[in-house]
């Protein structure tokens, strides 16, 4: 059977607010309601990436534990990560945006997204790793950029499906959906493992 098929059966609800998120599960033909619950998303600064972006996304599956177990929710976080290890989430300013792709520039980074659902009582969750390197940008790119898409909700501070992903990213190395924010054949393959 087709998962496809298989999930037509089950209320499936993403706790997310991303139009990426929302346009990726589409595109897995996977039928579904978007539900924001609002979570605290602070997190212990000695964490490692990979703890801090699943802890997150763990969290906001929490939220969920007074839905009906016989709902399949899935939620996930995204979070950059420069050459030094430094954890970039989403700016507070367009002027940090710049800053921020201004330290990528030129240079490789990672992009981490924790997925993490429950159905029936059983909850999991899994980090997808992908390697971005970017070509070197000038300032009046970046300012073109920022100040025409406001990437102010990104993680990292771009969009890599944008402009500045056709102009500045010289290869990535893993799954682009990631990147974008839901590595959705790993997604397909873990719920393939749970419901077929």
């Amino acid at each position: 059977m087709l998962l496809q098929n298989k999930l037509k059966e089950i209320p499936v609800i993403l706790g997310s607010k991303s139009p990426r998120r929302n346009e990726l599960l589409k595109s897995m033909d996977i039928d579904f309601r978007i539900e924001v619950r609002e979570t605290d998303e602070s997190f212990n600064k000695e964490w490692s990436a990979l703890d801090i972006v699943k802890y997150i996304a763990e969290t906001k599956l929490l939220a969920f534990n007074d839905v009906d177990p016989s709902h399949l929710i899935i939620c996930a976080d995204t979070i950059v990560v420069d050459q030094n290890g430094k954890v970039i989430g989403k700016p507070q300013d367009l002027a940090e945006a710049k800053d921020v792709i201004l330290g990528l520039s030129g240079k490789k980074h990672q992009v981490y997204t924790a997925v993490a659902f429950s159905y029936q009582g059983k909850k999991i969750s899994f980090v997808e790793e992908t390697k971005v390197w970017f070509n070197e940008i000038s300032e009046k790119e970046v300012a073109y950029y920022v100040d025409r898409y406001k990437p102010l909700d990104k993680a990292g501070s771009y969009g890599i499906q944008e402009w500045i992903g056709r102009i500045a990213i010289e290869r990535i190395e893993g799954s682009y959906e990631n990147v974008i924010g839901l590595p959705t054949a790993r997604l397909h393959k873990a719920l393939k493992e749970l419901f077929i």
